[in-house]
This record gives C-alpha cells, sequence and structure tokens, in this order.
C-alpha cells in the first residue's frame, strides 16, 4: 500500500472459537500488530495474541473503507466466512 491516500478493510479470525472482527486502516501491518499487542479495538483487546489476518480488501479511500466495513459488518457470520473464502482463493 504505497498510496497515502489508499486504505484498507480487514477481517480478523479472533480467539479459539475463531470469531471474526471487521475493521479499516491506511496501515494493516500497523493495526494488526495493535490488535496483536491488545491495543487495538475493545472487541480484540480480549483475544490479544490471539488474532490472525483473515483478508484484506484494498479500497481506494478512508471514505470507501467505512462504507465497506460498514457493509461487511451487516453480513451474517456465515456470509462473513463465504467472503474471507472468496478473497482467500
Amino acid at each position: 500500500m504505497g498510496d497515502p491516500m489508499s486504505a484498507s478493510v480487514y477481517l480478523l479470525w479472533c480467539g479459539p472459537k475463531r470469531t471474526l472482527y471487521c475493521g479499516w486502516t491506511t496501515d494493516v501491518e500497523r493495526r494488526l500488530a495493535q490488535h496483536r499487542a491488545g491495543r487495538g479495538a475493545k472487541y480484540t483487546r480480549a483475544y490479544a495474541g490471539d488474532v490472525e489476518l483473515a483478508a484484506v480488501i484494498d479500497v481506494a479511500d478512508a471514505q470507501a473503507a467505512r462504507r465497506e466495513e460498514a457493509r461487511i459488518k451487516l453480513l451474517s457470520r456465515a456470509e462473513k466466512v463465504a467472503l474471507v473464502q472468496s478473497i482467500s482463493s
């Protein structure tokens, strides 16, 4: 992600139950490190050290990232898992 205007929506597998967390950032590696260190979102703090990157969706800018994050958060778990699988394959 060399373009400073670009952003990404990401999904994380969290904890032993493999729940899914969705967020957005302009630097996926930095944000993932924050989640792993327990300094990420309130939801992922309980899983510090036990989060795994599931998928990344690159978008044009922060506004597009917020829209895509909101869209994904409305999906059911099954739909989110299918999205992750479609991106990973």
